[in-house]
């Protein structure tokens, strides 16, 4: 299958460049897969869409402040990271910019010495692995010297940092928001529940596999970099339940929906577990956890809108999209939501 089979033309003003004064006022296209229809809403009226009964699934990783401006130790020269995942206590695998720069031992310091990292390991596509050195609690050194890490289609200034948050965030871990849920408010969960809508947990903390760019012509030259997952005992006992009694599963985003499918291929069930997953979900894939699906409006030719013409349909997802265009739907990681079904 080719990448190009899922490019289209999205008008540059459509990029959301800002989040709305509401989370839950953004725009809603239902799809219903079955039928093959489309119907246009807002978001806080998901809950007219969902029944009770149905199982609702949030990943609440949270957003770390990964992107850090710093200067080599011997020539003083500018380097950005932006940390991906730390591979062990300590040692995080960043990518690099100017990477070329960076060679084994390099040195960089960020702040004033507050912490400094130590490139260990070169990798792949820009990407270098280094151990930090710091005094003190690590997430609050990163939460003093790091930014938010915006995609690079977002232009505009973040005035409120937790706006690039869940409201349900709580592990932190995460290099890019878990974007279909930034539309959730608390009372709208506490509505869905009222409704008997069951709300569970999962963590995924999104790194490159996300959102790195397809740069293959063919889909199945594509790699995925893995992202760390967890399941709770809690969560495999609701979800088995939900699955045992035909009552429907709906993921809130890809992420939520591959750590799902990671688990279910592992082990036929869902279990307390953890691990990594490089789960590449594309047409062809036979869904073995899920019946519904929340997501956002996606990048061209991203591993993203693959995984939803798999649940969906590939023609049935590039229509729905060129019917977004037309109603001018906000898209990317501020943008308006879909839920398919």
């Amino acid at each position: 299958m080719r990448v190009e089979d899922f490019d289209f033309v999205l008008p540059e003003h459509l990029i959301a460049q800002t989040p709305l004064a509401q989370r839950s006022s953004s725009k809603l296209m239902i799809v219903n897969k079955t039928n093959q229809t489309i119907v246009h809403d807002v978001f806080s009226h998901l809950i007219d869409y969902l029944r009770a009964g149905d199982c609702l699934v949030l990943n609440d990783s949270k957003v770390i402040p990964a992107r850090l401006h710093g200067v080599k130790d011997q020539t003083g020269g500018h380097v950005e990271l932006l940390l991906l995942k730390e591979t062990q206590v300590n040692h995080w695998e960043a990518l690099v910019k100017p990477a070329k720069r960076v060679k084994i031992g390099t040195r960089i310091v960020f702040g004033a010495g507050e912490l400094i990292a130590e490139c260990t390991q070169v990798l792949a596509d820009g990407g270098r692995e280094f151990k930090m050195v710091y005094e003190g609690i690590f997430y609050e050194v990163l939460d003093q010297l790091g930014t938010m890490p915006l995609p690079p289609y977002i232009t505009e200034q973040l005035e409120d940092r937790d706006r690039y948050q869940t409201v349900y965030a709580k592990h932190q871990g995460s290099a890019a928001a878990p974007t279909a849920g930034l539309h959730f408010t608390p009372e709208l969960l506490t509505a869905l529940q009222a409704k008997g809508v069951q709300i569970v947990t999962v963590t995924l903390h999104v790194g490159l596999g996300t959102f790195r760019p397809v740069a293959v012509d063919t889909i199945d030259e594509h790699t995925m970099h893995s992202e760390y997952y967890e399941m709770s005992a809690e969560t495999a006992t609701i979800l088995n339940e939900a699955k045992a009694n035909k009552r429907r599963i709906i993921t809130v985003g890809t992420t939520s929906t591959r750590t799902l499918e990671s688990i279910m291929n592992l082990y036929g069930t869902f279990k307390a577990c953890s691990g990594w997953t490089d789960i590449f979900i594309y047409p062809g894939y036979t869904f073995k956890a899920i019946d519904g699906l929340v997501t956002n409006f996606h990048l061209p030719k991203s591993t993203l809108i693959m995984l939803i013409s798999a649940f969906a349909n590939q023609q049935l997802i590039m229509d729905a999209y060129y019917e977004a265009i037309e109603n001018e739907y906000r898209f990317f990681s501020f943008g308006d939501s879909m839920f398919i079904y």
